[in-house]
């Protein structure tokens, strides 16, 4: 499934909803998705080895391949947006790396998103700056071995109080302090960004991007159901050079497939 020269995936976390979890590969492989990502789909940081059999099973019968997943982010539900940044969850981490390697050897995905984590009171943020680089670090070099890339997004910040990874800036500059680790790069995601007030065009013309996903503001839905110029941002990062895939990581305003219709 291609839109304006890029290569669709869906984001199996967001979309499909009205199913089960397991059942939303096989339902974007019928949908015409031929790549998928998700958010970590485990509870746990250190899934079982029969858990992560079904996984990785459930993916290989949909006929789908998994191009980025998400690292452990810690209670998403409850409002946590990531741990690397937290000392007292290290251990975590590294377990979930570990995981996440497995992961990776058996299903061929080499994108995958470490969520830095909200700033706490328990610690100073040098404290939390540096806990998060050396995490960092440790998943880059770990998934790196294998040809992976750790992306490092920006959130809204209206959802996630205390993130402080706002806009693409704010991702180049710590980017930039772990300039000798060559697999780390910008996640642009065009909710985030756009909320908290990025020029889309100007960041996709001018900043170097391994993954993008698409929701519109405000609302998160599909594109069209907000404001943001998605297509336009779509062929900013065309003529930039991305060649990545573009993924359907939205709410749905409807139902999955109906909220397809932008497609066209």
């Amino acid at each position: 499934m291609e839109y304006r020269g890029h290569e669709l995936s869906a984001n199996v976390s967001m979309l499909f909803t009205e199913l089960p979890y397991p059942v939303r590969f096989a339902a974007a492989a019928q949908a015409g998705f031929r790549i998928v990502e998700s958010w970590w789909p485990f509870a746990v940081p250190d899934p079982s080895a029969a858990e992560i059999d079904d996984f990785v099973r459930t993916v290989s019968a949909a006929g789908v391949s998994l191009s980025a997943l998400n690292f452990y982010g810690g209670d998403i539900a409850g409002g946590e947006r990531g741990v690397a940044s937290h000392p007292d969850r290290q251990e975590q981490l590294a377990a979930n790396v570990s995981a996440m390697v497995g992961i990776a050897e058996r299903t061929g995905c080499r994108l995958f998103n470490l969520l830095y984590g909200q700033l706490d009171d328990r610690w100073s943020p040098d404290e939390q700056a540096k806990t998060a680089s050396d995490a960092i670090r440790s998943a880059a070099a770990a998934v790196g071995a294998l040809g992976g890339t750790v992306l490092i997004e920006p959130l809204t910040e209206g959802l996630n109080g205390r993130y402080p990874l706002l806009t693409a800036d704010d991702v180049l500059r710590l980017l930039d302090a772990l300039d000798d680790v060559d697999n780390l790069s910008l996640l642009f995601d065009t909710f985030h960004l756009g909320s908290n007030g990025v020029d889309l065009l100007a960041t996709a013309a001018s900043v170097p991007v391994a993954h993008v996903q698409l929701a519109d503001s405000p609302g998160r839905g599909e594109p069209g159901s907000g404001a943001l110029p998605i297509d336009a941002t779509l062929d900013a990062l065309k003529a930039a050079g991305y060649q990545g895939a573009a993924a359907c990581e939205y709410k749905p305003t409807t139902d999955t497939l109906t909220s397809l219709a932008w497609l066209g």
